[in-house]
């Protein structure tokens, strides 16, 4: 059993034989003994030296409490009685103690991230939800101190401020496809341009964006919206495509229109030309020889009359004989030819020598009426 185990009679706090100590007592012994330790005398002067040795030890254990370390990536930042005071380097340093001075340690050297979600509209009064995490240090421990009153929480609002300025400028369609890539750079130069203006002591090192997209509680009208978006968009290419293969096939036929009437104008232009030319050099010669000419046009003319009609000769003066002649046949294959003057010539049928003599007569005789 225990020496002071319940039972045993022996009392924790008397020795064997002796009377309990009196707490008192156990402090004037401590003091005798350092008193003897350190040279001092018995009695009641051993006892005031004895207080003052207790005052020194607690002195230099007050004294002790200024030793501070700073480690390579810190800085301390030493206050009396609440004013800055020194920016301490890395080392084993000392300042007055508290409450005469205090000193802060700040990390200059590291990152911390700062989670930043918000929904906001934008440029287009589209709404959007943006998930990012800025990553900052505290590059300025006495501007981190003193200029602003919590770091944190401006950083935050001037984060949101950033960001709706550069999404407040930009539409949806911008901000998820071809602009996403540009939020961050955009947020973070305007970002550190206020803290600086600010004195924050703060260097914002990144902006990671995490997610751009709609609010869920709008989704399906958004995804509704964007299945519109896409249905213009195709039906826009295919009118285009319509108006691609339309618009040059309407061009070449305009352009093909423009030049046969182009080709005709010069056809009837020429033809006329040639015509009053003609006409001219007739007249010139009808001038000349006015009897001659006419005789000359109306033998012309009766010629090309003939030669262009279905003609059959018969003589029945010349000839007793009765002569049975396929006469539908004949005028069948003078109109089946395809020139003019083959079908004269295929649908002339001489009947008799005298033909020719008795056409020349009728000629002549039609002549001299006319004379």
């Amino acid at each position: 059993m225990a020496w002071n185990d319940s039972g045993n009679g022996k009392d924790p706090w008397k020795r064997d034989g002796d009377e309990p100590n009196d707490l008192d007592q156990i402090v004037q012994n401590w003091q005798r003994r350092l008193s003897k330790i350190l040279g001092g005398g018995g009695g009641s002067r051993s006892g005031g030296g004895g207080g003052y040795v207790l005052a020194i030890l607690l002195l230099l254990a007050w004294a002790a409490t200024g030793l501070y370390r700073v480690d390579q990536a810190e800085r301390g930042v030493v206050q009396r009685f609440g004013a800055y005071t020194v920016t301490t380097l890395p080392g084993l340093q000392w300042h007055l103690p508290f409450p005469i001075e205090t000193v802060d340690i700040v990390n200059i050297e590291e990152v911390r991230d700062s989670k930043f979600r918000t929904e906001m509209l934008t440029q287009d009064e589209a709404y959007v939800y943006i998930d990012m995490t800025v990553q900052y240090r505290r590059s300025d421990p006495v501007k981190y101190l003193f200029e602003v009153e919590d770091p944190e929480t401006i950083l935050g609002n001037l984060t949101e401020s950033a960001l709706r300025g550069v999404v407040g400028t930009s539409s949806l369609e911008l901000l998820i496809g071809e602009r996403r890539e540009q939020i961050p750079a955009r947020t973070m130069d305007e970002l550190q341009e206020t803290l600086e203006a600010y004195g924050a002591g703060i260097t914002v090192t990144s902006i990671n964006l995490e997610k751009v997209d709609y609010p869920e509680s709008v989704q399906e009208a958004v995804d509704d919206t964007q299945k519109a978006l896409n249905d213009a968009r195709r039906y826009q290419l295919e009118a285009e495509t319509f108006a691609n293969d339309i618009v040059p096939r309407a061009r070449g036929t305009a352009q093909r229109v423009l030049q046969d009437a182009e080709a005709y104008r010069d056809k009837i232009i020429a033809d006329a030309e040639g015509q009053s030319q003609r006409f001219l050099a007739l007249l010139a010669e009808y001038q000349r020889a006015p009897r001659v000419t006419r005789d000359r046009l109306y033998i012309e003319a009766i010629e090309e009359v003939y030669a262009n009609s279905n003609k059959v000769i018969i003589d029945t003066d010349g000839s007793g004989n009765l002569l049975y002649l396929p006469i539908d046949q004949l005028m069948k294959s003078a109109s089946s030819k395809s020139s003019g003057s083959d079908t004269g010539r295929s649908a002339t049928a001489p009947v008799t020598s005298d033909s020719q003599s008795q056409f020349e007569s009728d000629a002549s005789r039609e002549r001299r009426q006319r004379q």
